[in-house]
């Protein structure tokens, strides 16, 4: 046997990379640098994965479901009967589901346009206070809102709105006695009273997320709108609002949803009353299941009313992206 073959297999290797020698460079195994990117991409995945799992076990399959029991007739213990589309039909033409989807509506109003067109004046107006104490507490005081629960923050209101709360006590105080009324048990006031505590709430947030865009605007750009003779009027048109575009519709967006959802507020402060003129999807899709024990109804409902909120916020995301 020759001194090559009675070397190990190391040793072999270790040899046939010397020539002259001088070491060689080892040859790369084929397809190396592809299972590297391979490895990559699926490390990206696993780093991915807690999150995936929690969104398809607390998300997709609770949605999965709902769709899948809104075809049925079932009250949540009994057999369930197979009903097509009639739950669907009925959240158009019974007036009583109609009717909450009318005045998801309408509370975005309150929720939302509302609060943003004050957002935008209190912001500019925060943006020309100098002193930075000043400064600071106006932001500590419109972001006081955003740390009280909307539940406890509809308790808060309930009482103030109460025939002897606090509104009314303010009206009478200025000779308003006409106007006091028991906010939250009128057919006609109801609904607005419960939209002016979404309006408080929702306020603060939107305040400072324009206050946030209006500090990265550049400040050249008033200067030379003040150099051209445009008045803040003039400024506010041509320059704060074009540069708070996307913080408009992140505003926009936000307020949107939590108008067409909400719940809290409204639970707690009228539970849709009184009668029906405060009735929303979301305290309707509670009263379904858990009151009525209408499962299927429930979840068709819960269904319309994510539908609903993706034709409305999908358009607003592209009218307000940045062109």
């Amino acid at each position: 046997m020759s001194a090559v073959d009675g070397l190990s297999g190391a040793a072999v290797a270790e040899a046939e990379l010397v020539t002259d020698g001088r070491p060689q460079r080892r040859p790369r195994r084929a397809g190396g640098a592809g299972s590297s990117r391979r490895r990559a991409r699926w490390a990206g995945w696993w780093f991915a994965l807690p999150a995936l799992v929690m969104f398809v076990v607390f998300e997709l399959y609770p949605i999965l479901t709902a769709v899948q029991y809104s075809f049925y007739d079932w009250d949540g213990i009994n057999l369930s009967t197979p009903v097509g589309l009639d739950n669907y039909v009925r959240v158009f033409t019974e007036p009583q589901l109609l009717s909450s989807i009318v005045h998801a509506f309408i509370l975005i109003i309150f929720f939302s346009f509302v609060p943003v067109l004050l957002a935008l004046v209190v912001a500019s107006i925060v943006r020309e206070i100098r002193s930075a104490v000043a400064g600071g507490l106006a932001r500590t005081l419109l972001f006081l809102p955003q740390i009280i629960p909307g539940a406890a923050a509809a308790i808060a209101w309930t009482w103030m709105y109460a025939p002897d709360g606090a509104v009314n006590q303010g009206l009478r105080a200025v000779g308003l006695d006409a106007l006091a009324r028991p906010w939250l048990g009128d057919f006609t006031w109801a609904l607005p009273a419960v939209g002016i505590i979404g309006t408080w709430l929702a306020t603060g947030l939107c305040t400072l997320l324009l206050m946030s865009g209006i500090g990265k605007i550049d400040a050249s750009l008033y200067e030379a709108a003040q150099l051209d003779g445009a008045n803040r009027v003039q400024q506010f048109r041509n320059v704060t609002l074009p540069g708070l575009r996307q913080e408009i519709g992140v505003c926009v967006t936000i307020t949107i949803i939590a108008a067409l959802a909400s719940f809290d507020v409204v639970f707690m402060s009228t539970q849709g009353g009184p009668g029906y003129s405060t009735q929303v999807p979301g305290v309707q899709v509670y009263q379904l299941a858990f009151t009525e024990n209408r499962i299927g109804q429930s979840s068709a409902v819960a269904v319309v009313l994510s539908i609903i909120v993706l034709a409305v916020i999908l358009p607003l995301q592209r009218l307000f992206r940045e062109r």
